[in-house]
């Protein structure tokens, strides 16, 4: 009886777990889906990022593939946000001027989470008040919902009449990917400079 007793638990105990993984995979979410939205994400396996086709800040279209060969800095935003975005283009710009010659060896870039405003010509307005290295991205709002959906980012509009004048409550946390596209890290809104320098420099 104890024995019987003793699998039917471990039976219930996985059958649990699997669920909870599930309902993880179908919380993530991404660009205009509310937070329980859709996601492919294999619970505990570290899947971000991927391919994308976008239009830089030149009017040029890009692939993931222009970039390999050096280290991403990406970070998702949109040009009328009002705080975190710029304070943290200024971190990535300071962490760039940290590099030094390393910097040569490093991206940063600027993708937007509203591609309905923010066109090349705003972009390129945008990234000018930065490093020079920076390249903003945007592109049609399906390219832009693909990306997110890789990055595993959440970018939700804010409830408003006008729809000139909104926000976008969006995560703010800025990704290192590798010379191969892969994930190395990813930093928190906050992170200094130097730290993140110090990281990018431990990979070169």
């Amino acid at each position: 009886m104890n024995k019987i007793f003793s699998v039917l638990i471990a039976f219930f105990l996985l059958i649990s777990a699997a669920a909870i993984g599930l309902w993880i995979t179908d919380s993530l979410p991404g660009i205009g889906q509310e937070k329980s939205g859709g996601s492919s994400v294999v619970v505990g396996v570290p899947q971000i990022g991927g391919s994308f086709s976008l239009v830089n800040h030149s009017g040029e279209t890009v692939t993931d593939e222009d970039f390999k060969g050096k280290f991403l800095l990406i970070f998702f935003g949109f040009t009328n946000c009002p705080d975190v975005c710029p304070t943290e283009m200024q971190t990535i710009s300071l962490a760039m001027e940290e590099l030094g010659d390393d910097a040569d060896e490093v991206v940063p870039a600027f993708i937007t989470v509203d591609p309905e405003r923010d066109t090349p010509e705003i972009m390129a307005e945008f990234v000018s008040a930065f490093h020079p290295s920076l390249v903003g991205l945007t592109g049609e709002v399906a390219d832009i919902k693909d990306v997110v959906k890789k990055y595993r980012v959440y970018a939700q509009k804010q409830d408003n009449d006008d729809p000139d004048y909104y926000l976008v409550d969006h995560t703010s946390f800025t990704y290192l990917m590798g010379r191969d596209g892969e994930l190395i890290t990813v930093f928190s809104f906050g992170t200094p400079p130097e730290e993140m320098a110090s990281k990018i420099k431990e990979q070169l």
